[in-house]
């Protein structure tokens, strides 16, 4: 069928263009200046209603809800009055602690605090006697603070209380620690730090697209679109936290993610504009062919990263269900920007984008000789696929070996700077004390009465005192060590009693790395009845073994949902699945190595120094899965869309390939630099978590972007050849039917009977070896 080769309204044909390209863009071009003046009041109206949110963020939700632990940590605050206390003060004097003058202060210091409102019950080595509260040289002292509500009103207690209870009292010097201080602190340098990534992130953002545009004008439209939805995020997060708890580091991950995001969307969208321009016609026609092809690819990623973010809410995670409602919400954003306030930007600007654009010259004389990088590396990797391929995965192998050793934990005070008042108390204590109040294991024995019992309990307590990775046990009748009874009852004695029941304080004598198998231990010992065992080692189990509970299921629904939504976009099979496997082992290289760095402490001072624990957050590698995996198949998602243009322009696979990954190849490398941009102030934070996730992240998006778009992709399909586009007859005809897109397809009848433009977004699916005949060119213009 030939082209129409004339057409006599040019406002008709940019009319019929704008339909094309969707309803919304007809809007937008049409009426620019009213979507971009509501777009302006309705951005204006989510920020003032996101003003004061940070106050309403939360910390906590690193520990799994509904385990054993969190049962019998319920349990004894319930039936005991006991368990891991909120605030830990450290009490130093000159004097010994026993002096009257300081037992007097000491006294008076636990008398205020149990004053305090929220405060459930204070224990100190004044009122209790127990020696563990006592410092090895006698001049310090501890004193325990519960409070009521959870983790989240604790938080917000703490932050409140302890400022009273810190600093000078006489001669006592106070410092604090515990979750409930270090969550608040947590919370208080976050938001600070949500200051700086703005005042830093967004510049950054707007030097790379400088660099990559050259033109101000074009540089500053996705930094808009970035701009919107990080707005827009504030406003949800604000919503957000009247619904459910939200954590503060939520508003550091979503914004440096949402706004990387956006203007990843806004550079995709921008760059094909320009290159619709540069062939001619005006800018709705322009704008019409760049949202079918780059605006119906943003729409897929978006959907993608909705999905693997989607994938979180499996997890029994408070901290990660609320950072993928988030984060889904601000992926919407980014899109529904992209796709309804972008037009209109463009349509304003119309031919101007390119206006003072003084790397014009050099980006059209690269363009016209084709001999940029990435071009080059896409004919090298053509041209030796089994070489290049091979070399590119064992880079990324090599990257990924360290986690076959990685070792899981959660969030503690370690995960701040060490001058933070928080950690440099728990390392105190921890140095001048006999008791690890963060190691303390709690058996709880639900049906024993340590009256009516005594001897079976003295029995169980000397069997669980002879373990080898126990070095003392507390019970009501005692203190037992190495299998005997070591000291008496004490004062102390009766807080493990109460009718019915008992409960055992189990200190480990061994590594920290032991902690969780002595937690195993002692679940498998036999005890005088039912037994639940509690305390932070078992936490940090509980969770970990949640978390790989839910991840097969979470897993299964991110490949399964990425497999079909790429099959929608492509109509193949193979390259579905090629997606999927690359994804998964760029992740794995980036997962490397966070463990080669943060768990085992290599080139620390190249990342900024951070304490080094020996273990990775158990939920920061499957946030950094579902963030990475997800742009990793936003990034298949534009190269892919690029190839499949070439391909049935040519119908030359190699040339497809190279030419696709030549004219994206550089755009996906500013879109990776551009987010690790965006992420750069969560990589030099202070705290560990946000650290962790930055650099990760920018690591597997950075990796994506290079090894593996620009080497390991056009390798492996230079080896699969034509079968990348191939799909069996009855999924090519599932895929004619449900591909949003088909009706564009050249051929297809568009507005008055005419053939629609060529398009470049879909692609029906040829048989194997099928070398399809080159299009004609588009329409001619009188």
């Amino acid at each position: 069928m030939r082209w129409r080769r004339s057409v006599p309204d040019p406002t008709a044909r940019a009319r019929k263009g704008c339909a094309d390209g969707g309803g919304a863009v007809r809007w937008a071009v049409r009426r620019p200046w009213w979507v971009l003046a509501t777009a302006l009041g309705l951005g204006a109206l989510l920020a003032l209603a996101a003003l004061g949110f940070p106050a309403r963020l939360s910390n906590g939700g690193y520990i799994a809800g509904g385990t054993e632990a969190r049962r019998a940590e319920s349990i004894l605050k319930e039936r005991f009055d006991a368990g891991i206390p909120d605030l830990v003060l450290r009490v130093r004097a000159d004097a010994p602690v026993t002096a009257p003058a300081v037992e007097r202060a000491g006294r008076e210091l636990a008398r205020v605090a149990a004053e305090q409102p929220g405060v459930r019950r204070v224990l100190s080595y004044w009122t209790v006697g127990d020696s563990r509260l006592l410092s090895r040289d006698g001049h310090a002292a501890l004193v325990t603070v519960d409070l009521q509500g959870g983790e989240h009103v604790a938080a917000r207690r703490a932050a409140a209380l302890v400022p009273r209870l810190t600093g000078r009292h006489g001669p006592l010097r106070v410092t604090a620690t515990g979750p409930a201080w270090v969550m608040a602190q947590a919370t208080e340098l976050s938001s600070r730090e949500l200051l700086r990534a703005e005042l830093i992130g967004a510049p950054l953002a707007v030097l790379v697209l400088l660099f990559a545009f050259g033109s101000m004008t074009a540089a500053l439209l996705p930094a808009a679109v970035g701009g919107l939805a990080v707005a827009g995020t504030f406003a949800v997060l604000r919503l957000l936290t009247a619904l459910m708890p939200v954590s503060a580091f939520a508003s550091n991950i979503t914004t440096a993610l949402g706004f990387g995001l956006a203007v990843d969307y806004g550079l995709f969208v921008v760059t094909r504009y320009r290159e619709e321009m540069a062939t001619g016609g005006g800018p709705a026609e322009a704008i019409a062919r760049t949202m079918r092809t780059a605006g119906r690819t943003v729409l897929y990623s978006a959907a993608t990263v909705v999905v693997c973010l989607s994938a979180l809410l499996l997890f029994p995670l408070g901290f990660l269900r609320s950072l993928a409602v988030a984060g889904m919400s601000v992926v919407v954003l980014a899109a529904a920007t992209t796709a309804l306030v972008l037009p209109a930007l463009l349509a304003v600007i119309g031919t101007r984008i390119d206006r003072g654009d003084a790397f014009a010259p050099l980006r059209r004389a690269r363009r016209d000789g084709d001999a940029s990088l990435w071009h080059r590396a896409a004919r090298v990797a053509t041209a030796r696929p089994v070489l290049a391929g091979g070399c590119a995965v064992l880079f990324l192998v090599t990257l990924a070996f360290p986690f076959a050793h990685v070792r899981f934990g959660v969030t503690d005070e370690r995960v701040l700077p060490e001058r933070v008042e928080s950690h440099a108390t728990a390392t105190r204590i921890e140095r001048e004390f006999d008791l690890p109040w963060n190691r303390t294991l709690a058996v709880l024995l639900t049906g024993t009465d340590a009256v009516d019992q005594r001897e079976r309990l003295d029995a169980y307590a000397r069997r669980v005192s002879a373990l080898p990775a126990v070095r003392e046990v507390a019970t009501a009748g005692g203190v037992y060590e190495r299998g005997r009874l070591t000291s008496g009852p004490t004062v102390g004695s009766l807080l493990y009693i109460t009718r019915g029941a008992t409960w055992l304080s189990v200190i480990g004598g061994g590594p920290p790395a032991r902690d969780e198998h002595l937690v195993e231990e002692l679940r498998a010992l036999p005890s005088p009845g039912p037994h639940l065992v509690a305390g932070r080692p078992a936490r940090v189990l509980d969770t970990e073994n949640a978390v790989l509970g839910a991840l097969p299921g979470a897993a299964a629904m991110v490949v399964g949902s990425v497999l079909l939504l790429l099959f929608l976009f492509t109509g193949s099979v193979l390259i579905p699945i090629k997606a999927v496997l690359m994804g998964a082992l760029s992740l794995s290289a980036s997962f490397g190595a966070m463990v080669y760095v943060f768990q085992d402490g290599h080139l620390r001072d190249l990342f900024g120094h951070f304490t080094v624990t020996g273990e990775l957050d158990t939920a920061m590698p499957v946030l950094i899965f579902g963030a990475a995996f997800a742009l990793s198949v936003d990034y298949e998602l534009f190269l892919i869309s690029r190839i499949q243009e070439e391909y049935r322009n040519s119908g030359d696979h190699r040339a497809a390939v190279v030419t696709g990954i030549a004219r994206t190849g550089r755009m996906v490398t500013v879109a990776a630099t551009i987010l690790a941009a965006a992420l750069f102030p969560l990589a030099a934070s202070g705290i560990t978590l946000l650290k962790l996730f930055g650099c990760g992240l920018a690591l597997a998006v950075l990796v994506d972007a290079t090894v593996v778009r620009g080497v390991l992709v056009p390798a492996f399909m230079r080896l699969t050849g034509h079968a990348n586009w191939w799909a069996p007859r009855p999924l090519a005809v599932l895929h004619e039917r449900l591909d949003p897109g088909r009706w564009h397809r050249p051929g297809a009848q568009g507005a008055e009977g005419l053939p629609g433009p060529r398009d470049t977004s879909a692609t029906p699916v040829p048989p194997p070896g099928h070398r399809p005949a080159p299009l004609p060119p588009g329409p001619a213009r009188p």
